[in-house]
């Protein structure tokens, strides 16, 4: 493949995301299926809710993560600063976009250690996807060579096989991608999350992630960007069924979170957590966290670090107030609150 094209790619993916009409058009989140139980003699003082957690060992300000988005092209570099002092300024993770331009040379490795250097000590989550590891001879050295070049605590890898088959330039081959999976996570030692970039994660496909040995899981469903929709635009085609396809967020969270019996990993909510609203419902759901990409692009591309942690506070403003009418004083409290179907209601 041509070095460029990654890079040519990396661009388009900016581009559209923050012109395009790339969102899902029919499904969604699924959690507008779901109403709160009020709790109407709350004991709570609004005042004492404590939204912290902890993520991979370390004390966080919200459970929220700015997810995975760009790097690898030279527009990125500025994104990813700012991004990065959004997260500092919140004491949140941050995800650096695929590194797969890094292992291809050195002309954009700027664009992903500046995440580390403007985002302190908060948890930073290197990326790569599945489709790459398939391949890869020495799977292992890669990705110790990618987690050092952004000091990353966790590396994420990303599985996006649909994606992958409507790219023009995609690698639709994943066979491999289990048993290299398996072969890092025995062999480094910081954890490894796999997510998926809009399709979501069903509950057989984490069972096979987790028997690989991996420590977290991203959901990343339906609902919110679709990356089908993001490459026949690319292609100038017209949008057909697969730009719909995928299982919505709601629903991989409620089914995977089961599985917290027999396994121990952390849940990750992303795809259409476009609000408070969707994040408070995805941890009631039994996620861990939340993640948001797309919305906090624009608002950092359009008003700056103030405007996307501006953003990410008046999300979180909602969410204190729904613990603080469910009665949920920390965020383990708001995983136990009852979601009632809206079908039990009428």
């Amino acid at each position: 493949m041509n070095r460029n094209s990654t890079e040519n790619r990396k661009k388009d993916h900016i581009e559209l995301c923050l012109t395009g009409d790339v969102s899902f058009k029919t499904k969604t989140n699924g959690f507008e299926n779901y109403e709160f139980e009020h709790y109407a003699v709350t004991q709570i003082d609004y005042n004492s809710i404590d939204l912290s957690t902890t993520f991979l060992r370390k004390r966080i300000g919200l459970p929220f993560i700015i997810s995975c988005m760009t790097g690898g092209t030279g527009e990125a570099e500025k994104i990813n600063e700012n991004l990065a002092v959004a997260a500092k300024e919140l004491n949140i993770p941050i995800g650096v976009g695929s590194q797969r331009q890094a292992l291809e040379n050195k002309k954009f490795h700027s664009t992903y250690k500046v995440v580390r250097k403007n985002a302190g000590n908060v948890p930073v989550l290197g990326n790569i996807g599945a489709a790459q590891i398939a391949k890869s001879k020495n799977p292992v050295d890669e990705i110790l060579f990618l987690a050092e070049l952004v000091e990353a605590d966790a590396m994420v890898i990303h599985f996006n096989p649909l994606q992958e088959l409507l790219q023009k330039e995609g690698e639709p081959d994943f066979s491999g991608s289990l048993k290299n999976l398996e072969k890092i996570c025995r062999r480094i030692e910081i954890p490894v999350i796999a997510k998926e970039v809009g399709s979501g994660i069903g509950k057989k496909a984490a069972k096979d992630l987790l028997n690989a040995g991996i420590q977290g899981i991203d959901v990343a469903g339906s609902g919110g960007t679709s990356w089908a929709i993001v490459e026949q635009l690319r292609n100038k085609e017209d949008l057909n069924y697969f730009s719909e396809w995928g299982l919505p967020t709601s629903y991989c969270i409620k089914t995977i979170s089961g599985l917290k019996k027999n396994y121990k990993f952390s849940l990750i909510a992303s795809g259409g957590i476009n609000d408070g609203i969707a994040v408070a419902k995805s941890i009631a759901l039994g996620a861990d966290y939340a993640a948001s990409a797309r919305l906090i692009l624009q608002e950092v591309i359009n008003n700056g670090v103030d405007g996307a942690a501006k953003l990410v506070n008046q999300w979180f403003d909602t969410v204190k107030k729904i613990m603080y009418l469910t009665g949920s004083s920390n965020i383990k409290e708001l995983q136990k609150v009852k979601l009632i179907p809206k079908s039990e209601l009428f």
